[in-house]
């Protein structure tokens, strides 16, 4: 490797490094009445940009929003945040989303994602379970601008569709396979 090469990695790592820092340090909501407020505005926001979310919203039994996913990692990584289980406009609980992660990876990211539970038997397993592994359970279909343009509202087979927005950081590409999503009290 070149000086220069090392140069500039030593600069991306401290980079990274920085910037991993200070978004870990603002992962969770400080009250509920924050994490509400916030998971709100995350679906105002969502649905602005994807428009298709809205309209699957009108057909989900119950959302988990979550507003702020904190990503950062160098080799080995991690990811989380907080949200709400939300059926209507009505928060019915508080969940946190934990990701770990090895491979080729360094940087740090933040982004938000939202999971419209479209069946009661999806409901019932992200309350009854004693944390939900996405990919074990309720069938998920990550949605993205490609499956978008394939889905109406009369389509919609699947358990649950979760939509990834909001993305921010130095890190690239998401994914929230191997995510675990569990109840907690605030």
């Amino acid at each position: 490797m070149t000086q220069s090469m090392r140069f500039f990695l030593s600069i991306f790592l401290a980079t990274a490094s920085l910037a991993s820092a200070s978004l870990l340090n603002n992962a969770g909501a400080a009250t509920a009445e924050d994490l509400n407020a916030d998971s709100r505005q995350a679906l105002q926001t969502l649905y602005k940009a994807t428009p298709f979310a809205e309209t699957i919203s009108h057909n989900a039994k119950a959302v988990l929003v979550f507003p702020k996913i904190i990503k950062a990692g160098l080799v080995f990584g991690g990811s989380y945040g907080e949200g709400v289980l939300m059926k209507g406009s009505k928060v019915e609980g508080y969940y946190n989303s934990v990701t770990g992660s090895w491979g080729l990876q360094a940087g740090a990211q933040s982004y938000g994602y939202a999971v419209f539970l479209m069946t009661d038997k999806a409901v019932s397993y992200v309350r009854e379970s004693k944390g939900w592994e996405l990919g074990v359970g309720p069938t998920v279909v990550v949605v993205d601008e490609g499956v978008a343009k394939n889905l109406s509202s009369s389509t919609l087979k699947d358990d649950a569709y979760a939509f990834i927005f909001d993305q921010q950081g130095l890190m690239a590409g998401v994914s929230i396979e191997g995510t675990k999503i569990s109840l907690i009290k605030r």
